[in-house]
């Protein structure tokens, strides 16, 4: 069986997020990076498909070379393989095109990504792969059981769960509960330093979107206490805006 992840680069959940240029870029000075959460999910379930020489890992990611890190661990992890495609993502459009244009030449058995990144929560790209490549795709899987060319999947949907049936090949967003990260040993980190990263160009994609403006949330503010049921009224319909 032949996987292929799609890994994003995101920041650390940990780090200050600030942005420059009257708000309109994201400032990276300083900023860890980290593989996807979602993404590493997605990858520890393809490691543990693959075990035992039942299939091959490759992952790709959509960025400069400031992702490469990354890239190198997720080959820690377990991975046999990557694709670096060069260009800066800047969008789930122009990503998925670039995976897409990349899987369509590589003929893959099973494509995962992450549900969503944790920088964007767009959760398109596995939606948008199903559309460009003609693959039946399924977002927030839950669970993931391959059967011969047949893969059962759970999902999760507004107050429930639904399980669903496909054939082989299929796009599958991945979530909790999928699998459980894994944390690269010594021997997976050296092995990783000579795995091979190809390293291609872009494709063009046309431009459907633009960031214009980032905002941060606002600031918290203080805890009033209130004795009286008719004053917590009016405070949620005057101040609140609740009721």
């Amino acid at each position: 069986m032949k996987i292929l992840v799609c890994i994003s680069n995101v920041p650390d959940t940990t780090s200050k997020i600030t942005f420059t240029n009257d708000n309109t870029v994201f400032n990276s000075q300083g900023i860890q990076y980290i593989i996807n959460p979602y993404d590493e999910i997605a990858l520890a379930k393809a490691v543990e498909l693959a075990e035992g020489g039942k299939g091959t890992v490759t992952v790709i990611n959509v960025g400069d070379s400031s992702t490469e890190p990354t890239i190198r661990k997720a080959l820690a992890i377990g991975a046999d393989d990557a694709v670096r495609v060069n260009a800066n993502a800047r969008d789930a459009w122009f990503v998925a095109n670039q995976i897409a244009n990349y899987a369509k030449n590589n003929s893959f058995d099973l494509i995962l990504t992450g549900r969503e990144s944790i920088d964007y929560n767009g959760a398109q790209v596995a939606a948008l792969l199903g559309e460009l490549l003609n693959l039946p795709s399924v977002s927030i899987a839950k669970k993931l059981i391959i059967e011969g060319s047949e893969a059962t999947i759970d999902r999760e949907i507004e107050g429930g769960k639904e399980v669903l049936t496909v054939n082989l090949p299929v796009v599958v967003g991945t979530a909790e509960g999928v699998a459980e990260p894994k944390i690269p040993n010594m021997r997976g980190i050296m092995s990783a330093r000579t795995k091979p990263l190809q390293v291609i160009e872009p494709i063009e994609v046309s431009v459907l979107s633009s960031i214009s403006k980032f905002e941060t949330p606002a600031a918290r503010g203080t805890v009033k206490l209130v004795d009286e049921v008719d004053q917590l009224v009016q405070l949620l319909h005057s101040e609140a805006k609740v009721i």
